[in-house]
């Protein structure tokens, strides 16, 4: 039986993953000034405005503009004809944590409540589903090429698509790709197409094994594209939860994870849920696996913590849960310590998905 299949990814430049990326970095100066800080911080961008707003308490001192500035400027967001940049105006509200929120979390508990899932599964050598995986690659090499000057005219922002057929669990074939980017107005639609079919979803798909033809490959499906970033669309931290995780793969938890430091679960939850779902898989004791925990405010450990296997399971569900306890504790505690997680390494997980690639320390093979 064939089956489809589409997920989405973002550059680095759209409008939500600019905010993602400014509240990250905050996260990552304060967790560099203070391992212990506590970060809940909100970034909004529209037309020349930029909002930061939450809660950060730290032994550091931060100068929240100038971090800003920097992410929007490093992005390319450095021209007047943008309508958005680093210079645009900022409003900065941001005071200490909630004491009554502080009371649990200084006890080892959780800095929030809700629900928390992580996946993995065999299609693809980074145990992630084939469809995200390869929208987030296209994504970043429309970075690449943009940032390169390889394609010299293309402008902050962009999207992409991919929908992937599958036969019996497998990625059969690449049926269609979309991308969308905004570029310089001198610059003609079938121009851009052809250097975007060449330059970025050749590359790309050769390197998963897979080709696709150029009629199979949409550039900006209105037509036309030229002022992209927070000048056409408001950004707002946290929106991309779905482009964040598995693209709609796996089932989504209810909070986001970018400007919170790890003692928030949505953040770190989801990470050790991650980490259990991938070493199943890479361990060979499933096919596909799905890990679900869930917290309340101050809980030192899940209230729930299951996987599903989906029917794949090599070994028996106790050999899985025991498995799952020998090499992560679950606990508020036991995943900051046993994943490493309280130092500044959360900037590059605001692009291109939090998950599937090597360097993250969640995205580590155990050693059993």
């Amino acid at each position: 039986m064939i089956t489809t299949f589409t997920s989405e990814s973002v550059c680095s430049g759209h409008p939500d993953k600019i905010c993602d990326q400014i509240s990250d970095a905050i996260v990552d100066a304060a967790l560099y000034k203070d391992k212990y800080s506590r970060v809940a911080v909100e970034t909004m961008v529209t037309k020349n405005f930029v909002a930061l707003a939450g809660e950060l308490t730290t032994k550091g001192k931060l100068n929240y503009k100038l971090i800003a500035q920097r992410v929007i400027k490093n992005l390319g967001y450095t021209s007047p004809a943008l309508q958005f940049s680093y210079r645009s105006p900022m409003v900065i509200k941001i005071h200490t944590q909630s004491p009554e929120i502080a009371e649990g979390v200084n006890q080892d508990g959780a800095g929030d409540q809700g629900m928390m899932f992580g996946y993995a599964c065999d299609e693809t050598d980074d145990y992630m589903p084939f469809p995200i995986l390869l929208a987030h690659r296209l994504a970043q090499r429309i970075d690449e090429v943009r940032e390169k000057k390889i394609i010299s005219y293309l402008r902050p922002d962009g999207k992409t698509q991919a929908t992937i057929s599958y036969e019996n669990g497998k990625p059969l074939r690449v049926d269609e790709i979309v991308l969308a980017v905004p570029h310089k107005e001198s610059v003609e639609l079938l121009e851009v197409k052809n250097d975007l079919y060449k330059k970025v979803v050749v590359p790309v798909l050769m390197h998963f094994g897979f080709s696709i033809a150029e009629k199979d490959v949409i550039v900006n499906g209105t037509g036309i594209w030229h002022i992209g970033g927070p000048a056409s669309d408001t950004g707002v931290t946290g929106r991309k939860i779905v482009v964040d995780g598995y693209g709609g793969m796996a089932r989504v938890g209810g909070g986001a994870f970018s400007g919170k430091d790890p003692t928030k679960v949505d953040r770190s939850g989801a990470y050790a849920a991650r980490y259990l779902a991938k070493n199943i898989v890479a361990h060979g004791l499933a096919k596909k696996a799905e890990v679900r925990l869930a917290y309340f405010i101050g809980a030192k450990k899940p209230v729930m913590q299951e996987v599903e296997t989906f029917g794949t399971a090599k070994k028996s569900d106790k050999f899985i849960k025991d498995f799952m306890h020998k090499i992560l504790d679950t606990s508020v505690k036991g995943i900051l310590e046993g994943l490493n997680l309280r130092k500044p390494i959360y900037f590059k997980t605001a692009s291109y998905g939090h998950f599937g690639r090597d360097h993250f320390p969640w995205e580590q093979i155990a050693k059993v």
